[in-house]
């Protein structure tokens, strides 16, 4: 691998750890990444230069200070996202026009046709199964999903970017519709207990058996 190919890899996996991770220090990405900090070091540098990444200096009640990284809102240009000012400009218009009932009907028929199609994804299958395929397909649109088992049964799935962002900070209804997908395709008791839309680090499902 040519250096700079090697570089433009590490600077990935640095954004893409800050991301999921929230603010880290220098000291944990090294552990991460298994390098040593001063590589780290200056990545995390270029990052700051080019605006993608800011530096806040968190003091102890013992110890010095520590210098957490995290992303910037200009960072989040780097990560998937499928959707375009133009849809944005069209619901403002059709919520102008025609009130907040007619986005609603679009979000419901939204919901209505991915139930349609991938709920021939989860047919035989245990819960654990269904969660696990409901990661992958939100990761093949981009949500950056992963999930786990609690000790008490019940899972929890983590989404760390989302592609409509925009849309839902304006219309939450996008959210209310997601969570209600999740409860049909899980045939499960779905809860959001964190959401990007309101400024969380992830969009965070906790999901548990009917009954």
């Amino acid at each position: 691998m040519k250096r700079g190919q090697e570089n433009g890899s590490t600077r990935r996996i640095i954004m893409t750890l800050l991301k999921m991770k929230g603010p880290q220090t220098i000291g944990a990405l090294a552990e991460e990444l298994g390098i040593t900090e001063m590589g780290v070091r200056r990545h995390v540098l270029q990052l700051e230069r080019e605006g993608l990444a800011r530096n806040r200096i968190v003091r102890q009640a013992m110890g010095r200070p520590m210098h957490m990284y995290s992303l910037t809102e200009r960072a989040e240009d780097y990560f998937p996202k499928n959707y375009h000012n133009l849809a944005l400009e069209l619901l403002r218009e059709l919520d102008h026009t025609s009130g907040t009932e007619a986005v609603n009907v679009l979000f419901e028929g939204r919901r209505r046709r991915l139930l349609a199609q991938y709920s021939p994804m989860m047919e035989r299958r245990d819960l654990e199964e269904r969660v696990a395929e409901l990661s992958a397909i939100q990761n093949s649109g981009g949500y950056m999903a992963e999930w786990d088992r609690e000790d008490d049964g019940s899972f929890v799935l983590r989404e760390y970017n989302c592609p409509i962002r925009q849309v839902a900070v304006q219309y939450r209804r996008a959210c209310e519709c997601e969570q209600h997908l999740f409860e049909e395709l899980l045939e499960a008791k779905v809860s959001r207990s964190e959401c990007m839309a309101d400024g969380g680090q992830c969009c965070k499902y906790s999901i548990r058996p009917k009954g």
